[in-house]
């Protein structure tokens, strides 16, 4: 990922593109202040750059016949970089974990899991935390209710 300068402008397009990445770079300009082909111009430049990292399609549970999520932290055994790595490169290749945090405290890591239901979780569970050995413990909380999910980040 290169380094680029992010403006007010640029500010104004990525907040504009959180909220609805099929914005029109018409309507994009009119709430930015800049033509439409300048901030094609800059969407072009910040997806080059990185700072956008992806433009993907939320898909409703409901729609897909629902799902459970499960915020799971877990704690490694003491060791090595290398322990932590393997983790990191493990969990990244987990299609159920949605997000993966390293974190500070009495846990290494704070993931969110998304299963089809309880049963499929416990099939992952043996899968991922009790078949290895670095692990120390973990601890699932069950989500009983999606109160809000989102990326955005606060460009104010």
């Amino acid at each position: 990922m290169k380094k680029t300068e992010i403006d007010s402008f640029d500010l104004s397009i990525l907040n504009c593109l959180q909220n609805d990445v099929r914005i029109t770079s018409e309507k994009m300009a009119k709430s930015v202040g800049l033509s439409a082909t300048a901030c094609q111009r800059r969407v072009k430049r910040l997806r080059h750059s990185g700072a956008i990292q992806a433009e993907i399609a939320v898909i409703s549970p409901d729609v897909v016949g629902g799902r459970v999520t499960m915020i799971v932290q877990v704690a490694l055994r003491r060791g090595g970089a290398d322990i932590i790595d393997d983790f990191r490169r493990d969990i990244a290749k987990t299609e159920e974990v949605q997000q993966c945090y390293y974190v500070l405290g009495d846990y290494d890591f704070t993931l969110v899991i998304s299963a089809k239901d309880i049963a499929e979780y416990d099939r992952l569970s043996r899968r991922i935390f009790f078949n290895n050995n670095n692990i120390q413990k973990f601890h699932t909380t069950v989500a009983l209710e999606t109160v809000k999910v989102g990326l955005n980040i606060p460009l104010s």
